[in-house]
């Protein structure tokens, strides 16, 4: 039981964490135990609830949501981090994501004094999910096309030079990003033409 200090404690995860909160809470506090290089960088780092997406074809995907003062701290070990709980759940890609808050735009009845920062928008939210989700790799480029329907479909551009680290979870990204934001995303390597303006 030890292992559920490795959720954050004002998470309600804490409490009564599920089966997957609680085998990942274990696989995170093993490693620290057992692996002598991740033990000083694992010991302050808790995550704050995690969830399974299904991302089509019978795979699932699990989403790890870490507080965001956290998030450099899982930075510096999270291509190492991702291999050995990917070791641990094998047929599962796992991704780690910051928990951010969206705060709705103020209005006349609204008894907000502060304005919104633009961190907490909408769309500031959604773009550093877009990081957080491919973040061993840069994003070098994006397009949006709009279709006749209404429909927006953003292709992001990935740096090539770690195509080899991630290109087996591009389709992971892609559906991930679907079902927590809504919006559809394509992810693609190489430069982009006409990305001087």
């Amino acid at each position: 039981m030890s292992a559920v200090i490795k959720i954050a404690h004002n998470s309600p995860s804490r409490a009564k964490p599920s089966e997957l909160e609680t085998s990942i809470a274990q696989a995170i506090h093993d490693l620290e135990i057992q692996v002598a290089d991740l033990k000083a960088p694992l010991r302050p780092l808790q995550f704050h609830s995690a969830r399974e997406v299904e991302i089509g074809g019978g795979k699932k995907a699990i989403v790890i949501f870490v507080p965001v003062p956290l998030l450099q701290q899982f930075h510096k070990v999270q291509s190492r981090l991702t291999r050995e709980l990917e070791k641990k759940f094998s047929d599962r890609h796992v991704v780690f994501l910051a928990l951010r808050r969206i705060l709705p735009i103020p209005s006349r009845r609204s008894r907000v004094t502060q304005k919104r920062p633009r961190s907490r928008t909408l769309t500031a939210v959604h773009e550093n999910l877009l990081q957080d989700l491919v973040f061993p790799t840069e994003i070098v480029g994006k397009r949006v096309r709009t279709k006749v329907d209404g429909h927006k479909i953003t292709k992001v551009f990935l740096d090539s030079k770690e195509k080899s680290v991630v290109d087996y979870k591009v389709d992971t990204f892609g559906e991930v990003y679907r079902k927590l934001t809504g919006k559809h995303v394509t992810f693609e390597f190489g430069g982009v033409a006409g990305a001087e303006y």
